[in-house]
C-alpha cells in the first residue's frame, strides 16, 4: 500500500493527474483483444495501436500481465496480409467496382494469434507482426520489427528483430518461469518487490528457490 492506496487493475489512470499512461485491460472494447492485469501503455488509449483488426478477423491479440508498452508501439494483425500465392497481391475484392469475390480463408496468409507473455517490455515505436509469440520477461528494443517468436527473458533488437542476449542464465530463467510472480496476489507481489527489483542476481536466485 502506498499513500493509503492499493493497486487496482481496473482503474484506467494509475498515475494521478497524468492521462498519457493507462492500464490497458479496463479500456478494451474488442472481445478479440485479451489483456492481463496491470499491463500499461504510455498513451491515453490502446486499441488504435492494434491495426488491421476487424469484426471478421479470425485472430486474437493476447497480452499477459504487468507488460510495459511504450509510446508508438503497433501490433499488426493478420488481416494486414494480402494474397501471396497468386500473380498479383492487389486486393481487388476490397475495392468498389472490381469483379472479384472475397478469397477463401485458405488462400490468405494466416499466422494465428499474436501472444505476448507476462512482464514484457516493448520499446518505443516497435512493431509486432501477426502471429508472433513473445515469451515472459522479454525485452523488445525501440524501433524493432518483430516478425518471429521471442524466447522468454531474451532481448531482441533491430529490423528484423534478432536476439541480442538472454537477460539471465538458463537456471535463473527456469526458476522465474516456474515462480510466475505475476500470478501471485497483490499482497504477495508487494512483499516480493525487494526481490523483483534487486540487481544481486545470486541473492534473487536464492530467495526464489526458497519460495518454490
Amino acid at each position: 500500500m502506498n499513500n493509503g492506496k492499493i493497486p487496482d487493475p481496473n482503474v484506467i489512470h494509475p498515475v494521478a493527474g497524468y492521462d498519457k499512461e493507462i492500464y490497458v485491460k479496463p479500456t478494451i472494447t474488442n472481445p478479440n483483444i485479451i489483456v492481463g492485469d496491470f499491463t500499461y501503455i504510455a498513451d491515453s488509449e490502446f486499441e488504435s495501436h492494434v491495426t488491421n483488426f476487424y469484426p471478421w478477423s479470425r485472430d486474437k491479440l493476447i497480452i499477459g500481465k504487468f507488460c510495459q508498452i511504450a509510446a508508438g508501439v503497433e501490433f499488426v494483425m493478420n488481416d494486414a496480409n494480402h494474397q501471396m500465392n497468386a500473380v498479383s497481391t492487389f486486393p481487388f475484392y476490397t475495392l468498389e467496382g472490381w469483379e472479384m469475390n472475397t478469397p477463401d480463408p485458405s488462400e490468405m496468409p494466416f499466422k494465428g494469434n499474436t501472444v505476448i507473455g507476462n512482464d514484457v517490455w516493448i520499446g518505443q515505436n516497435a512493431v509486432v507482426l501477426p502471429g508472433v509469440h513473445i515469451g515472459d520477461g522479454a525485452i523488445i528494443g525501440a524501433n524493432s520489427i518483430v516478425g518471429s517468436d521471442v524466447d522468454p527473458y531474451t532481448i531482441v533488437v533491430g529490423n528484423p528483430a534478432k536476439p541480442l542476449r538472454k537477460r539471465f542464465d538458463d537456471d535463473l530463467i527456469g526458476l522465474l518461469l516456474k515462480f510466475k510472480w505475476w500470478d501471485k496476489s497483490i499482497e504477495e507481489i508487494n512483499s516480493l518487490i525487494p526481490i523483483l527489483t534487486c540487481s544481486e542476481l545470486e541473492k534473487v536466485r536464492n530467495e526464489i528457490e526458497a519460495r518454490l
